[in-house]
């Protein structure tokens, strides 16, 4: 359905036939760590996010996870790879 109080015309996944069906009755203004996210529009009470009614629980526990803003870095290991189990492992594939 259609948000009619903090984007009017928009379409909301939190909008219901009683009104906005979110926890804190309404959208909430974006937190400082969603400066740079495309995510962000102008709605009636200032910046919100146009995905997720309540930023500052996205980024409680971390990176938000719809940010666009913030690249994460996956680590990679180098496996180490015991010399004499890879030794015996190759001889036994040549049976």
């Amino acid at each position: 359905m259609q948000c009619q109080t903090v984007l009017p015309g928009t379409e909301c996944t939190f909008w219901g036939k009683q009104g906005c069906i979110f926890s804190e009755g309404s959208c909430q203004t974006i937190v400082e760590n969603c400066e740079g996210c495309e995510r962000i529009v102008e709605g009636s009470i200032g910046r919100v996010c146009s995905v997720y009614p309540a930023p500052a629980k996205k980024w409680s526990l971390g990176i938000c996870n719809f940010a666009t803003h913030v690249k994460v870095e996956i680590k990679t290991e180098e496996l180490k790879i015991n010399p004499l189990k890879a030794s015996k492992k190759a001889a036994g594939k040549k049976k």
